[in-house]
């Protein structure tokens, strides 16, 4: 009695699982219809479809089982530049700046500037107390005109030869003195001021009228800060990949989503033998003045590639063998073809895989395929061209997150 019970379940689960299969996968139809159980099926009341002359469903899903192999949607492969995205972080530098200092040491008379003014370039900053060297300025003057009456009065004798020689010479040595002492007055005169060697922004004033300052201490610095300079390592891999007029994505490290016009101003001459990087040197445009030199700066260059296959992420399929997409031959037969994942975009797929440009790979329909298996494709989709959107970090072809 044991033996006839459990062979009445086997046959009862049998029964169940064929039932299902023909309920539930239209492709199986075929394959009962040969073995005469389609027909049974149907007479018993179950909700099996009428079989057409294709092998298909009358008004079933478009992609399954039939005559003319199994119905998918296909795509072209095209062949697309993989980027790479190199991150860095540099400080941004004003294109010119200077510190502002005296040559000699006083004190100060005026300060003709306020923190934060434009000056151009030329222009007067600040002047120290010069009454000594405006007082050796006037002598000098004086001196010089006395130097040049005496030289014309030489000059008239020589001319109806009553001077001599000498006298013609002690006249041209004392005019040429008094040139040199009064050049060197107004070379003292003008060490008094202190002058902007270059248009730019004024800085801090920290002294007044009156302070005394010492030669080389620094009164106020100059910045020129229309366009900022920030430096920033690469390995050395990027060489010869990356050069002087190539678009740099920049954003103020404070204010991520600010994006800022920059571009590669300059690359060193070699590579750091020490940390293997090569030294770039980036400008960003600061013509709104809403920068500042020595604010930190996120830095992205997007370095081209190698041309990979592009695929759209639903051709991706997983087994315990990795990843793979399904490859259609000259024949219309599915063959499975490994790949590895290169590169994620918005909206594509770059691979390593033997696939060739205008090969169709399978977007639906993929749970029918099997290696030969004969397909009928009823859609067609153009190879994805994505553009240099977002890209996402390069990963290995092992996570199986599609």
């Amino acid at each position: 009695m044991k033996w006839i019970r459990l062979i009445a379940v086997c046959v009862v689960l049998t029964a169940g699982a064929l039932a299902g299969w023909a309920v539930f996968l239209p492709s199986s139809h075929p394959v009962l219809d040969r073995i005469g159980l389609l027909q049974p099926m149907r007479a018993l009341g179950l909700p099996v479809a009428e079989v057409d002359a294709g092998g298909g469903r009358p008004g079933g899903p478009p992609f399954g089982g039939g005559g003319d192999g199994v119905r998918v949607v296909a795509q072209e492969v095209g062949f697309v530049d993989a980027n790479d995205r190199l991150g860095a972080i540099g400080t941004g530098e004003a294109l010119r700046s200077v510190s502002l200092m005296p040559e000699v040491s006083g004190r100060l008379d005026s300060v003709f500037v306020s923190s934060g003014d434009w000056v151009e370039a030329g222009q007067a900053v600040a002047q120290l107390e010069s009454e000594a060297q405006e007082l050796a300025l006037e002598r000098a003057q004086l001196r010089m005109r006395d130097a040049q009456a005496r030289a014309d009065r030489i000059a008239r004798l020589r001319d109806s030869g009553t001077a001599t020689e000498v006298q013609i010479q002690d006249a041209d040595l004392a005019l040429n003195q008094a040139q040199l002492d009064l050049r060197d007055a107004e070379f003292e005169l003008r060490r008094r001021q202190i002058v902007a060697p270059i248009a730019g922004w004024i800085g801090l004033l920290a002294l007044e009228p009156g302070n005394q300052v010492s030669a080389g201490s620094e009164v106020v610095r100059l910045d020129d800060r229309s366009i900022l300079l920030v430096e920033f390592n690469v390995p050395e891999r990027f060489v010869g990949l990356i050069g002087p007029g190539d678009v740099l994505e920049v954003s103020p490290l404070s204010r991520p989503t600010e994006r800022v016009d920059g571009q590669i101003r300059a690359v060193d001459a070699r590579v750091n033998q020490a940390s293997r990087t090569l030294r770039i040197q980036g400008e960003i445009d600061n013509s709104d003045d809403r920068l500042r030199p020595g604010m930190a700066f996120l830095i992205s260059v997007l370095l081209p590639g190698e041309s990979y296959p592009s695929v759209d992420p639903l051709s991706i399929q997983w087994d315990r063998r990795g990843s793979f997409v399904w490859a259609l031959d000259d024949e219309d037969r599915a063959q499975r073809v490994g790949i590895e994942i290169v590169q994620r975009r918005d909206d594509a797929v770059l691979l390593r895989a033997p696939l060739q440009a205008g090969q169709r790979v399978v977007l639906e329909g993929v749970q029918n395929l099997r290696p030969g298996a004969p397909v009928s494709v009823v859609e067609l989709i153009a190879p994805a061209a994505p553009g240099q959107g977002d890209l996402l970090s390069r990963r290995s072809a092992q996570t199986p997150d599609i």
